[in-house]
């Protein structure tokens, strides 16, 4: 049996939020066929720029806070409870647009890392429309 406290990773800074890598290859759990991590968003923060998973898909679940997702010009709310699924190689971004950080866990199928993101930096998250 593999169990790990998301404490027992080291927290990293990448642009708009910060990242610990529960579960990725030699880091944490180090499972076969998925990776996963938790992301803090600060109050602002937008997680830029924006990137998709050409490989695979990634499920988000917000665990604490609200703010809003943009997925290939669309903008949606989203708030604790919300889950998003990023199909492959959709355009995506996430913004706190609340109050206190925001807090989502991120599954990734297959098994992911920041290096095999394929980065849209020419996105503006503003570019997109916003719908309820």
């Amino acid at each position: 049996m593999k169990i790990i406290h998301e404490t027992d990773v080291v927290e990293t800074a990448v642009p708009g939020r910060f990242l610990r890598w529960i579960a990725k290859d030699g880091v944490g759990l180090d499972p076969e066929f998925c990776s996963c991590c938790v992301m803090r968003v600060e109050p602002g923060s937008t997680v830029s720029p924006a990137h998709c998973h050409p490989d695979g898909e990634e499920l988000i679940y917000i665990i604490e806070g609200e703010g809003k997702v943009y997925v290939d010009g669309i903008i949606k709310p989203m708030r604790a409870g919300t889950a998003v699924l990023f199909e492959r190689g959709s355009k995506h971004m996430v913004r706190n647009s609340g109050k206190e950080p925001m807090k989502v866990i991120c599954f990734f199928a297959p098994k992911t890392s920041l290096e095999q993101y394929e980065f849209h930096p020419e996105i503006n998250f503003d570019d997109g429309v916003e719908q309820c």
